[in-house]
């Protein structure tokens, strides 16, 4: 299993990442985690736009979910003809909530383009990977994610503030990619986001293998939050960095 940051910048795109996106790879099979804000763009450094084979929106704030009405345009007019519906897997209200971002009629909205799945806490299947959701703490319904697939485990929180689901999703998984957009000894809005003091708090408690951190808010000094997560997480970990390329369970390379 390969992952690729494609973005990692938190609430908005900064001078040197787009809003949140990830690409996860296995016997063949391509799915983005999140395409926020500015991601289509970097996407085709990385992968033929037109290979992804599903779409998975941790929530539907624009800097998780608001490229995917750029990727609608891309894959409606398409120069060889429109491209076949694909399915994108998303919170209560997705299809309506991206026809509005585009300013379509709900009916047919974006459906033409894609298959919307919305999502339930539990198991399910995407292509090759064994997948579990689970609700985690934020102000609009969002979910965080765990992919397994031949023997090795990632997870992804999405956006959070502390919660026991996010230790049960990350339990044991081999990479961690995790929110970390506050600072500690600041006056942080509650359950919204993790410091990195949390990050590194729920990484030890799920016992994971290692951890990225990301949704790095442009504001922010990042190594000030690899700091601060290293004092409670004693495992590996690194910032993401877009362009970076980790093979699950070994080192990253550079993109």
């Amino acid at each position: 299993m390969r992952l690729t940051i494609i973005g990692a910048s938190g609430s908005y795109p900064g001078p040197n990442s787009p809003a949140s996106c990830y690409l996860v790879e296995a016997d063949g099979y391509r799915l983005l985690l999140d395409l926020g804000n500015g991601a289509l763009g970097a996407l085709h450094r990385y992968v033929d736009i037109y290979g992804v084979d599903a779409v998975y929106l941790s929530h539907l704030h624009p800097d998780h979910c608001m490229d995917l009405c750029s990727y609608w345009v891309a894959r409606t007019y398409a120069p060889d003809g429109p491209q076949p519906t694909m399915p994108v897997y998303g919170p209560r209200g997705v299809a309506d909530r991206m026809a509005t971002a585009y300013g379509l009629d709900p009916d047919p909205g974006m459906r033409d383009a894609f298959e919307f799945r919305e999502l339930l806490p539990g198991r399910l299947e995407i292509g090759p990977f064994g997948v579990e959701v689970q609700r985690v703490n934020h102000p609009v319904e969002a979910f965080g994610i765990r992919l397994d697939h031949g023997g090795v485990s990632m997870a992804y929180s999405g956006d959070t503030g502390p919660c026991p689901e996010l230790v049960d999703i990350a339990r044991g998984a081999d990479l961690f990619l995790c929110e970390a957009s506050f600072h500690e000894n600041r006056d942080n809005p509650k359950d919204v986001h993790l410091t990195g003091v949390e990050a590194g708090t729920h990484a030890s408690s799920a016992d994971v293998g290692e951890m990225i951190l990301t949704h790095l808010v442009p504001w922010n000094d990042d190594e000030r939050t690899l700091t601060e997560a290293s004092s409670s997480f004693t495992g590996p970990i690194r910032l993401a960095e877009p362009g970076a390329v980790h093979e699950i369970g070994a080192h990253a390379t550079a993109g």
